[in-house]
């Protein structure tokens, strides 16, 4: 009993020992029932009690050599594991095959995305370039617009600013000269005479009653009384029109002017602009503004004639020209009054000098002005001149047309009444004319309220499409019509010659 005490403790550590071993974990039934058998042949014949060490020995010999029984049963369990681990092996490859579906299916979705961006990107790098060309084009069509900024012809137009000169000094002489106004009648220079008397007569009246009794007084004057009334509204409206139909003749003489000038202008105009066209494609840059060299330049204020004076010396200590404007002012604004002087004085002079010059300026250019207007009203008197000789050349050209339009409408008068001779036979109509007579009558029963043009084209249509019987019928008639129009005027021309025979004997 003391033996077997001892051994079944012993056994607990061994079997704690075993199954924590990571490699034998699959052998763990199997070497419990070998510890078990082992115990039992350990009752039957009693041995030293073994070391830990012996003892793991022991135990894989124990194994190897154990009946076939328990070989058996650790078969039977391989097998069930097999069987277990086929089918977790199964159902991981049925996932990894499903998980593969999804990648593959994820694949085919992210393929067509990215195709579709694709087609995305070519749209808008399409898009990109053809903004980028309208923008060219764009940019091509606004240097065109500077460059056509830049284009100052030099051709003048001298006509029409003269013209306007001319109807300014025409209107404001006008206002001065008596004639150019349109002349009162007779009866409103009697009623300016009498209007004082018939105020007199008629202190309470007012403006209408006094013309009532003006105008019933008109009525009941004489022709004498009146005759010197309506002598100087005659003599002044003879002076207006006058004066009316010269200006209008002037005005069409430098109508006909302008229109040739205007044509002249053009070609220059054109001329240019093909020459200006041809260089702002060689030259790209801009051309200053040109000033006039004759006009004195602006003086210097103090200040400046101080930096001017400074800025030799701030050079030379190397400061840039930022520097030497802030150093400048300081050190004006630090100066005294009697620093400040010497520069003042100076400025005025200079400003003096350059007031003085100015006003020669003025004097040269008012000169100049003057000679330029003297020169327009020269020319304008000049191109009127020429204005009228053109009107008189037009008004010979006009007057010749006319007459001879007189002279072939009188020839064509005579002519009709030497052969309007109401005995003479008149010529037969045609086929078609025969025909559309009766056709026109046959439509206009037929279609009430037909156009005349519609109509014509419905009797041209209609004789297209007579053959040659139906065309015979009206060439026949109409042959017999002419046969008869000959054998009469055979004879009228018989009695016509013995006529003028007759007074000859």
């Amino acid at each position: 009993m003391a033996e077997t005490v001892i051994e079944i403790p012993m056994a607990v550590p061994i079997k704690k020992a075993r199954t924590s071993r990571k490699a034998l974990k699959e052998k763990s039934s199997s070497t419990n029932k070998a510890n078990i058998l082992a115990g039992q042949i350990s009752e039957s014949s009693p041995a030293p009690v073994p070391t830990p060490s012996e003892d793991a020995g022991k135990e894989n010999h124990e194994s190897l050599s154990q009946p076939l029984s328990g070989k058996k049963k650790s078969k039977g369990a391989q097998k069930g594991k097999k069987s277990k681990e086929s089918q977790s092996f199964e159902r991981d490859l049925q996932e990894m095959q499903e998980k593969l579906e999804q990648l593959r299916l994820e694949k085919e979705k992210t393929e067509e995305l990215l195709k579709a961006r694709d087609e995305m990107l070519k749209i808008k790098e399409e898009e990109l370039e053809t903004r980028g060309r309208e923008q060219e084009k764009l940019q091509m069509e606004l240097k065109k617009l500077q460059k056509l900024k830049e284009f100052k012809p030099t051709v003048t137009f001298p006509l029409h600013s003269l013209r306007d000169k001319e109807q300014e000094k025409k209107e404001k002489n006008k206002k001065g000269c008596p004639e150019t106004k349109r002349p009162s009648p007779s009866y409103v220079l009697w009623c300016k005479d009498q209007w004082n008397e018939a105020k007199k007569a008629n202190p309470d009246a007012d403006f209408k009653e006094i013309s009532n009794i003006l105008g019933a007084k008109w009525k009941t004057i004489s022709a004498e009384e009146k005759k010197p009334y309506e002598e100087k509204y005659q003599a002044e409206k003879e002076a207006y029109l006058q004066i009316v139909g010269k200006e209008k003749r002037e005005n069409e003489a430098m109508r006909l002017l302008e229109e040739e000038q205007k044509q002249k202008t053009a070609m220059e105009l054109l001329e240019q602009y093909l020459q200006f066209k041809q260089g702002a494609e060689k030259e790209n840059k801009k051309k200053k503004k040109e000033k006039d060299p004759l006009k004195p330049k602006h003086p210097v204020s103090a200040f400046f004639l101080f930096s001017k004076e400074r800025r030799a010396a701030l050079l030379g200590e190397d400061k840039n020209v930022l520097e030497i404007a802030k150093i400048a002012g300081e050190e004006w604004k630090n100066m005294t009054e009697k620093q400040k002087r010497p520069y003042e004085e100076i400025a005025k002079k200079n400003k003096a000098k350059y007031q003085e010059e100015m006003e020669l300026y003025k004097q040269q250019k008012d000169e100049e002005a003057e000679d330029l207007k003297k020169g327009e009203e020269e020319q304008m008197k000049i191109q009127k001149h020429e204005a009228l000789q053109l009107l008189k050349k037009k008004e010979k050209t006009e007057n010749i047309i006319k007459k001879t339009k007189e002279n072939r409408q009188k020839k064509k008068k005579q002519k009709e009444k030497a052969n309007s001779d109401p005995n003479k036979p008149k010529k037969p109509a045609s086929s078609f004319l025969l025909f559309s007579k009766e056709a026109r009558n046959s439509f206009l029963q037929e279609r009430p309220g037909i156009n005349n043009s519609t109509l014509n084209a419905l009797i041209s249509v209609k004789w297209k499409e007579l053959d040659e019987e139906e065309r015979k019928i009206w060439n026949d008639k109409a042959k017999e019509a002419m046969e008869a129009y000959q054998k009469e005027l055979e004879e009228y021309n018989k009695s016509a010659a013995t006529i003028s025979d007759k007074p000859q004997q």
